[in-house]
C-alpha cells in the first residue's frame, strides 16, 4: 500500500492584478487568479497579422536539417562484409593461383 503525504496548504494568496492593482509581492506571497471581470482576452489586435503556415513533413525544429545529416550517418545500413572466395584483381580478372 502506497502512503501519500496530506498536501500542505498553500502559502499564497489568489490575486486579481485588476481588483488589486497595488498589492505588492514583496510583502506578501500571490498567486495570480484573473477573475471573470478582469480576465485578459485571448485574441489581441495584432493576431491577424501573424500568419502561421504548419509543414506535413519533415522536422519543424529549427536547424533540423543538421540534425537529419547526423541520423542518416548513424542509422544507414551497415557496411556488408566482402565475399569469401577468390579475390579478384582491379580490372576484374582473378588473381593467378599460386
Amino acid at each position: 500500500m502506497t502512503d501519500f503525504p496530506p498536501e500542505k496548504p498553500s502559502v499564497a494568496r489568489a490575486y486579481c492584478p485588476g481588483c488589486e492593482p497595488f498589492a505588492d509581492g514583496q510583502q506578501e506571497v500571490l498567486d495570480v487568479q484573473w477573475c471573470e471581470a478582469h480576465l485578459p482576452a485571448r485574441e489581441g489586435a495584432d493576431d491577424s497579422l501573424v500568419s502561421s503556415n504548419g509543414t506535413l513533413f519533415g522536422s519543424a525544429e529549427a536547424g533540423g536539417d543538421g540534425n537529419r545529416l547526423w541520423c542518416e550517418l548513424l542509422h544507414r545500413p551497415a557496411p556488408r562484409p566482402a565475399r569469401a572466395g577468390r579475390s579478384r584483381r582491379r580490372d576484374g580478372e582473378p588473381h593467378p593461383a599460386s
